[in-house]
């Protein structure tokens, strides 16, 4: 296999990192669709870019659901790989997501603080108020940024990574994210993914040791150009 072009819109790359913004049904790794994944697309993509002869490594310190889109961060080396999981793990790398849903959350902005339980059979997470056999501590604060007549756009802080921790809690409050029919959507979306976009990535340079801050450019086909038609939110 070999491309001439990325497989999605590289918005960061050094020796050590690649971060891409990935498209609504991307999978990050393979599964057991056997769908091409982005690793092994940008690989392929690499090993031609640059006429690498050997095989190009590239790890995999996070990952995003299939229909969520934004920003994913790869490892071009093991060293920059195991000291981007260890900034993961030790929550030192901040996540800001957009997410749009069709119920505002009430106060407009908050905490929410469950413990969720996952079904591996239906992969879906569930939500509860507290601590049940299995379950893991789930956290994440929202603000709104804006309202259309139908939705609301809320910004994201992931304070903790839990499988579809923030379709999940969300819906738990009743402000189920547009297009997720998995968690209670009326519909789908157009492009088949759901409104919620990894916006925005910081942390500090594992090897540089320099602030890296990264933001994603907004899906096609998604409404969230609408909340800013009269400028971008404060």
């Amino acid at each position: 296999m070999s491309l001439k072009k990325p497989p999605a819109t590289i918005l960061y790359e050094d020796n050590h990192l690649l971060i891409v913004n990935k498209r609504v049904s991307q999978i990050v790794q393979g599964d057991q669709t056997g769908d091409e994944s982005l690793d092994r697309l940008f690989k392929a993509f690499i090993k031609e870019r640059d006429q690498k002869p050997g095989e190009v490594f590239l790890g995999i310190p996070h990952r995003l659901d299939r229909p969520v889109s934004g920003v994913v961060v790869f490892a071009k080396t093991s060293k920059a790989l195991s000291r981007m999981a260890g900034l993961f793990k030790k929550k030192d790398v901040e996540k800001i997501y957009h997410a749009i849903v069709e119920k505002c959350p009430s106060p407009d902005e908050g905490v929410l603080e469950h413990y969720l339980t996952r079904n591996t059979k239906q992969n879906k997470s569930y939500v509860h108020d507290t601590e049940v056999a299995g379950s893991k501590y789930a956290r994440l604060s929202y603000r709104k940024l804006a309202s259309s007549d139908r939705y609301h756009l809320l910004e994201i802080l992931l304070e903790t990574g839990r499988h579809h921790q923030i379709r999940a809690q969300l819906a738990g409050i009743g402000s189920v994210i547009k297009g997720d029919r998995k968690y209670g959507a009326r519909r789908s979306n157009p492009n088949g993914g759901i409104s919620l976009h990894a916006r925005r990535i910081s942390f500090i340079h594992p090897v540089r040791k320099e602030p890296v801050e990264v933001q994603a450019p907004y899906p096609k086909m998604d409404i969230f150009p609408v909340f800013f038609r009269k400028g971008p939110p404060a």
